[in-house]
C-alpha cells in the first residue's frame, strides 16, 4: 500500500501518523500535486492527497475516509466501539480538520491572489472560525493519557499547520492548548518523524 502525501498537508500527516500508530503497512510517497502527477490523478480524479493506494489496486480519498479504512483493516485502534464515545472521537476530529479548512482558506486566498485583490472580510470569517474552534480545544482538549484516537492525530496535525503557517498567531489565552503538543509527543514519540 501507498500514502500519496506532501508534509506541509495537516490531512496526510493525520492519516501517516495513525497509520504508523495502528500499524498498517504503507509507503509514504511524496507528491507534488501541483504538478498533477499521473500518479495521484490516476488513483484520485479530485488530484487530492492523502490518498491511499491499496495493494489490489483501489485507492481510498479523503483523510476521513482513509482514517475508517485504517480503522477497519487494523480492528478498531482508532475509534472507539462504545457508540457515544466513537461519535465523541468523529466529532473532535471533524472539528480539527475543519479548523485546517479554514486555515487552508486563508492561506489559499494569500498564495493566490494580488494582494490588491484579497479578500480581507473573507481572511477574517475564516480566522474567526480558527479562532472559535481553538477556544474550544483549549477547553475540552483530548486527554493523552488513554488509548490513542482519531481525534488525537487530527489535532496534533492541525496544531502542527497552525504553527507552521500562522506561528505566534494562536496561542495567546490558550496556555492548555499551546502545552498538549508536548504531551501528546510523550505518548506518540514518532510525532515529529511525520513532519519531515
Amino acid at each position: 500500500m501507498k500514502i500519496l502525501y506532501s508534509p506541509a498537508s495537516p490531512y496526510s500527516n493525520k492519516v501517516r501518523m495513525a497509520a504508523h500508530h495502528a500499524g498498517l503497512q504503507a509507503e509514504s510517497v511524496l507528491t507534488d500535486t501541483a504538478s498533477s502527477p499521473a500518479e495521484l490523478i490516476g488513483n484520485n480524479p479530485l488530484g487530492k492527497i492523502p490518498t491511499l493506494i491499496l495493494e489490489d489496486g483501489r485507492s481510498v480519498y479523503d483523510s476521513r475516509s482513509i482514517m475508517h479504512f485504517i480503522d477497519r483493516e487494523t480492528r478498531g485502534t482508532l475509534y472507539p466501539r462504545n457508540k457515544d464515545k466513537r461519535t465523541d472521537v468523529e466529532i473532535l476530529e471533524a472539528l480539527a480538520d475543519g479548523i485546517c479548512d479554514s486555515l487552508l482558506a486563508i492561506v489559499y486566498e494569500r498564495r493566490t491572489r494580488p494582494e490588491d485583490k484579497q479578500h480581507q472580510p473573507w481572511i477574517d470569517r475564516q480566522w474567526e472560525k480558527v479562532e472559535r474552534g481553538l477556544d474550544y480545544l483549549e477547553t475540552h482538549l483530548p486527554r493523552t493519557s488513554g488509548k490513542l484516537h482519531a481525534g488525537h492525530f487530527a489535532v496534533a496535525a492541525m496544531l502542527r499547520y497552525i504553527e507552521l503557517r500562522f506561528a505566534g498567531q494562536w496561542q495567546k489565552g490558550r496556555p492548555k492548548l499551546k502545552k498538549w503538543p508536548e504531551k501528546f509527543e510523550k505518548v506518540f514519540p514518532a510525532v515529529s518523524t511525520f513532519y519531515a
